[in-house]
């Protein structure tokens, strides 16, 4: 029997992705316009950045594009192409790349008080939201070129959604929010996406994921379930997939918590997460 093909990659609608980053941006910058400053000066769960690093980072992240649409090429330049998933795979070689950026960012644009972190990342909101509404955003043909690879401007902004609410996320999370008001078409995007990453990295059928209303995938080596109620059954809400695939919560835990529902030999998902680091 010749081998399963992979299914074909996900694609994400332009108008919807623009729609949801836009809102997604807005949300974080009413968030930020409130901070204090020792609010600012608080750890988060990301190594030694706080708070200040991490709005900064956000900056830097939804900033990019603006900054550097004039450099998507109108010819191919020979650089392969980055599929979505290759990204999520690839990112953490950029780890380092991104941490020394953060901090370049935070010492010279984000050092001051409440009020001038506010409007600096209110900048570069601002730039976001005005290219999200410019029509080279909506040109299907237009490339954005990072370190890994040549991307659709589409995709590279879908990139953006996932930094935004992965961070997002972190941000509530140091802050002691109970939740964070995520714009729903963007959580749904990353989860899809990191949902379809997990698939990619554990190629199979033996186990079914399933993260309602927003995904359903199977993965993993082993029996393909054809018929009936899959033996392999792993379930969960978005937040908690996203955090499980991105390294925010440990998998015993979210099972401890019951935040996940795994049943079947082969549903331990904890050697194969996670997928975003």
């Amino acid at each position: 029997m010749p081998p399963r093909s992979r299914p074909r990659p996900r694609t994400y609608d332009p108008a919807k992705v623009r729609a949801a980053l836009a809102a997604q941006t807005a949300a974080l910058e009413k968030v930020v316009e409130g901070l204090t400053d020792e609010q600012l000066a608080r750890p988060t769960r990301l190594g030694e950045w706080t708070v200040r690093e991490l709005v900064a980072h956000l900056a830097l992240q939804i900033g990019w594009t603006p900054r550097h649409i004039g450099d998507i090429p109108n010819i191919p330049t020979g650089k392969r192409e980055l599929s979505l998933t290759e990204w999520v795979s690839g990112v953490v070689e950029l780890a380092p790349l991104l941490d020394a950026g953060t901090r370049e960012h935070a010492a010279l644009a984000f050092d001051g008080g409440p009020a001038q972190v506010a409007a600096a990342f209110a900048a570069e909101a601002d730039a976001l939201t005005a290219l999200l509404t410019a029509p080279e955003s909506a040109d299907p043909a237009r490339r954005f070129e990072i370190r890994l690879g040549s991307m659709t401007l589409t995709d590279f902004l879908v990139t953006r959604l996932v930094e935004t609410v992965v961070h997002a996320d972190d941000l509530a999370d140091a802050l002691g929010l109970d939740s964070f008001p995520h714009d729903r078409q963007a959580v749904a995007a990353v989860t899809r996406l990191l949902a379809d990453t997990f698939a990619d990295r554990a190629p199979g059928g033996a186990v079914e994921l399933r993260i309602p209303p927003y995904a359903v995938v199977q993965a993993v080596e082993g029996p393909r379930h054809t018929r009936g109620t899959p033996p392999n059954v792993v379930e969960t809400d978005p937040l908690t997939w996203i955090r499980l695939a991105s390294g925010r919560t440990d998998w015993a835990a979210a099972v401890d918590a019951a935040d996940v529902a795994a049943s079947g030999e082969r549903s331990d998902l904890a050697g194969l997460l996670p997928v975003l680091r």
